[in-house]
């Protein structure tokens, strides 16, 4: 999830809604979330939570199969 600006204060929690309703009817279980909150989706550079998935996707310690975006 990722939120730019402090005006979008409830973003992340819609997209984590959004996220849930979509697993949940498709039988997914959310097991961990990475966030990034007031940062721009333009570059990677800030970005610590997508740069923890790709770490651990790329380390192979993901514990997940499945990610929702």
């Amino acid at each position: 999830m990722r939120m730019s600006t402090e005006h979008q204060r409830y973003s992340t929690e819609n997209q984590a809604d959004a996220i849930q309703r979509y697993a949940d009817e498709r039988g997914y279980q959310i097991i961990k979330t990475y966030s990034d909150a007031g940062k721009s989706g333009l570059r990677i550079q800030g970005r610590a939570g997508l740069t923890q998935l790709i770490d651990d996707i790329e380390s192979g310690h993901a514990d997940f199969k499945t990610v929702l975006v």
